[in-house]
């Protein structure tokens, strides 16, 4: 088994950089879909709430979650094997494609990216992120 390379580190810090800015943009589109169909959010600790309990952020657990699963493989003391890496690469590539037919996650990633122009840039930019990967 190979161990992490600063090489395979670095690439793992990039798909998590790209997937926390792709994740932030995502929040803050559902935001701005929430405000607009059901009420403006007052406050931090509503927004919390809504994100951690409310159905409409709840598909965005998924990418969470996946963000975290690759913090862990970071923050190990033991290196990450470089075949766990390219494992969570895959993975994530995986993850980010929208499907209107698809699973839970591809499918609202689907809406979300016919709704929100930005959305659409979000999505080109990871898809930058995964070309610098390869």
């Amino acid at each position: 088994m190979n161990c992490m390379t600063g090489q395979t580190r670095e690439r793992l810090t990039t798909l998590r950089n790209g997937l926390l800015r792709l994740h932030k943009t995502l929040l803050e589109s559902e935001r701005a879909a929430y405000e607009h169909d059901v009420e403006p959010i007052a406050s931090t600790g509503q927004y919390f709430n809504l994100v951690m309990n409310d159905p409409r952020f709840s598909w965005l657990r998924e990418l969470s979650q996946f963000v975290v699963m690759v913090d862990e493989a970071l923050a190990q003391k033991e290196p990450v094997a470089d075949e766990d890496a390219v494992r969570l690469l895959a993975e994530a590539r995986a993850l980010v494609v929208p499907n209107e037919h698809g699973e839970r996650f591809a499918q609202s990633y689907w809406q979300a990216i016919e709704r929100d122009p930005g959305n659409v840039l979000a999505h080109r930019d990871m898809m930058q992120v995964f070309a610098q990967l390869a």
